[in-house]
């Protein structure tokens, strides 16, 4: 995208969503060679012309459909029928409306972008036109790029959960710490570590490979139950039961599940949805394994089972809960 792309006005944002109007307005009449070569061109100019035109092509498709869906007669003192051009100028002016109330957002969106993010221990769930749906969890922030050709997602920290409507001629990519996971009809969890990449798939299928194109063959295709573990030299791949999955996903409906989970990571966990933190002192308690249901905010429960059921000792130190024997 070009330095002018990145800084165009709300006026040249306007002027742009007219002439993608016009353009769908000509492409309602008659069309040949010449039309179809021109506005080619015109897409070709700058990304903001692409971005444009498929926004206002996908309301005016929805427009089309909700009409066809209408069967209530008419009244009778209903107004003259309008050429087929003055209904299609009446709609198109809508939708630029609604586009220049939004400016802001359809800025952000066209230079790349429009941004979701959650606080710690929040969660939030992003619907997108085509119905696709994503679930982001804790401490949790991307970026959703649309354009003619694909619809990309780069979660720069945390972990999403992805629901996509699969289409072919539009694929759905998402970016996360060096690695590319396409969407092939697919539900499936990505989830960045400190120094890897988890990609859980729960339903149909997904490919993930190095964002690298020149590190494009070194692809492996997941199957519902795979989770694929990737670091910035490899991408290793294991199995796991749905039991295993659906606790790990227990996030999307604010628990916590342990199942013979080691302090260390029970604790680890807790801190990634809380500002107060459960620091664990003793390295002997560290491996010592818990099970249970908790709150992804219930920090003083698993507290009290550490002091009442395993005979630790919790001080509080400042807004910290300190774990030792």
């Amino acid at each position: 995208m070009s330095h002018a792309d990145e800084n165009l006005s709300a006026s040249a944002a306007g002027q742009i969503e007219a002439q993608a109007a016009a353009w769908l307005r000509r492409r309602q009449g008659e069309w040949n060679d010449a039309r179809q070569t021109e506005f080619d061109a015109w897409l070709a100019q700058t990304s903001a012309h692409q971005v444009a035109f498929w926004r206002l092509e996908a309301a005016w498709e929805r427009g089309s459909r909700l009409e066809a869906l209408r069967n209530t007669p008419m009244p009778s003192r209903a107004e003259p029928q309008r050429p087929g051009w003055l209904r299609f100028t009446k709609m198109a002016a809508a939708v630029i409306a609604v586009a220049a109330i939004g400016a802001t957002a359809y800025l952000a969106t066209r230079t790349g972008d429009a941004v979701y993010a959650t606080a710690l221990g929040e969660r939030k769930v992003v619907t997108l036109g085509d119905g696709s749906r994503i679930e982001l969890n804790t401490d949790t922030s991307l970026r959703i790029a649309a354009n003619a050709t694909e619809r990309k997602v780069i979660l720069e920290r945390g972990e999403a959960f992805f629901q996509i409507v699969h289409d072919g001629t539009h694929p759905f990519t998402v970016i996360a710490r060096g690695h590319r996971i396409t969407d092939l009809g697919t539900k499936f969890t990505v989830r960045e570590g400190r120094d890897s990449l988890q990609v859980t798939l729960v339903e149909g299928s997904a490919e993930i490979a190095p964002a690298a194109a020149a590190d494009r063959d070194h692809s492996i295709v997941l199957k519902p139950g795979e989770v694929a573990v990737a670091t910035a030299a490899s991408i290793a791949v294991l199995k796991k039961p749905a039991a295993e999955l659906n606790d790990e996903m227990a996030w999307r409906r604010g628990m916590l599940i342990f199942d013979r989970t080691t302090l260390a990571d029970a604790a680890a966990e807790f801190n990634r949805y809380n500002d107060t933190k459960l620091v664990i002192a003793d390295r002997s308690i560290a491996k010592q394994t818990i099970g249970g249901k908790f709150s992804t905010a219930d920090v003083s429960g698993f507290v009290e089972i550490m002091q009442q059921l395993m005979g630790l000792r919790v001080e509080r130190r400042g807004r910290d809960f300190v774990i030792s024997h």
